[in-house]
């Protein structure tokens, strides 16, 4: 029954932290796919995750501690403010990026040192100085109530796997890859957007505005980032810190090992999701070495994530196939 437990657990956390993973991959995947790197992805979902618990705090402190009638309804609300709030940051990204031909690499990396700044001011100025952490509530799960159903005092194997961590941002982030693998690979927009990733002369021969289409696809990718910031933040379980633990990079990894095509980053990101559970879970699994009179030994397992990232990033980065035009300013006067 332990060993069932566990696998439950597994199964869960797999999943939870796999969503903000999918999120920022298809957001990257997005932006590149139109001809623009995103390394802003992790600022991105620090101002997305920003928004969204700051929202979240102001309706929990308007309710005086109160479950809402719709708690889902104002999670909703709160998803579009941090895909809001994602998308409005990255388009600065665009207009240095598209507009300026700056540096795409070095404007996301300003962005990605700008956004934690911002957010420690900002929850300062409103929560007191000092006070850093955004704390949200509780009551934005999904619990078996909201469908009927009555929880057990001990869940079983199901329940622990659906209830345990489930949160709106879940099936939303499935809808949003079932709709983006359909629209990049059965509609003109899709098709078009590739194009400006791979040929913008050609693209732009054929009446496609290239500018356009990349701003769409940055902005695209800020919405996606902003939402996965949020579903981080749920996920990580402690309220907003100003940080998501890498998480914007590791989701460029996702989408490298993904070879920007929806379905694969999907898997991918599981894969990545596992190694993050494992780290949580391994001083409950039986026959995982727990390192005894190793110094601080539980950082040991807290570091595979990040040591799977670079050992997967070596062994398939020659058979990874970037968007050609990616990271290239387009200049329309140049065939």
């Amino acid at each position: 029954m332990l060993g069932l437990n566990i696998f439950a657990d597994l199964i869960s956390g797999t999943i939870l932290f796999a969503i903000p993973l999918l999120l920022v991959a298809l957001g990257g995947m997005t932006s590149e796919r139109s001809g623009t790197i995103n390394i802003a992805l992790e600022g991105i979902m620090i101002v997305g995750a920003l928004a969204g618990c700051l929202f979240l705090r102001a309706v929990n402190t308007s309710l005086n501690g109160t479950i809402p009638n719709n708690p889902q309804l104002i999670m909703l609300a709160a998803i579009l403010v941090a895909a809001l709030a994602g998308g409005i940051f990255s388009l600065l990204l665009a207009f240095a990026s598209i507009n300026l031909k700056a540096d795409q690499t070095i404007g996301g990396t300003a962005l990605n040192m700008l956004a934690p700044a911002f957010a420690i001011v900002l929850a300062w100025a409103i929560q007191g100085q000092g006070q850093t952490t955004i704390y949200i509530p509780s009551w934005i799960a999904i619990r078996p109530e909201n469908f009927g159903l009555i929880a057990s005092a001990t869940p079983g194997f199901w329940e622990t796997v659906i209830f345990k961590s489930f949160y709106l941002t879940t099936p939303i982030a499935l809808l949003i890859l079932i709709v983006t693998t359909i629209v990049y690979n059965k509609t003109r927009f899709g098709l078009r957007l590739r194009s400006c990733g791979e040929h913008p002369q050609a693209a732009d021969s054929l009446g496609i505005n290239v500018y356009k289409m990349r701003y769409i696809g940055v902005l695209i990718s800020g919405i996606f980032a902003g939402i996965g910031g949020l579903a981080f933040t749920v996920a990580a379980g402690s309220g907003f810190q100003s940080d998501v633990a890498g998480y914007g990079f590791l989701g460029l990894a996702v989408m490298i090992f993904g070879n920007w095509k929806p379905i694969r980053i999907f898997f991918a990101a599981l894969f990545f999701a596992l190694f993050k559970t494992l780290s949580g879970l391994a001083s409950s699994i039986p026959f995982l070495p727990d390192f005894t009179g190793v110094a601080n030994s539980q950082y040991i397992y807290l570091m595979l994530p990040y040591i799977v990232t670079m050992i997967v990033l070596a062994l398939t980065s020659k058979s990874s196939r970037a968007p050609k035009a990616e990271g290239i300013p387009y200049d329309k006067g140049l065939r």
